[in-house]
């Protein structure tokens, strides 16, 4: 990979989680309900926490001198996460009033954080 391509890969994680941060707060409401309600305290904390998280690393890997350190974060960002969709797609798929192409869409989506997540280790490793 070249350097410019490891700069292309960079920008596109920071402007995903960029744009996933900034969404934790036009839109709560869609990140509240991902909340696993084991967890305690409101869903709101964590919807905010975890989108302060997602705009912090996605500085951190929009700036030369911090991506490796990013990278690794957005890594772990990412792998953090996973189990909240699991525990999403698995409310979605056991409720019989959520339609068959939403618990597809949720299932589907599980697959989804290993490109992220390879991306994430890539623009680390790159770095």
């Amino acid at each position: 990979m070249t350097q410019r391509t490891s700069h292309a890969a960079a920008a596109r994680l920071a402007v995903l989680l960029g744009g996933a941060g900034v969404l934790h707060f036009v839109t709560p409401q869609f990140f509240d309900m991902q909340v696993p309600r084991a967890l305690p305290g409101k869903a709101r904390t964590y919807t905010q926490v975890s989108g302060i998280a997602e705009l912090a690393v996605a500085g951190a890997v929009a700036v030369p001198a911090t991506r490796r350190l990013g990278g690794g974060l957005a890594a772990a960002l990412f792998i953090a996460v996973f189990p909240a969709n699991i525990d999403m797609a698995r409310r979605f798929v056991s409720n019989p009033k959520t339609s068959p192409v939403v618990k597809a869409a949720v299932l589907a989506r599980l697959p989804l954080q290993i490109p992220l997540v390879t991306e994430a280790l890539k623009v680390r490793r790159l770095s």
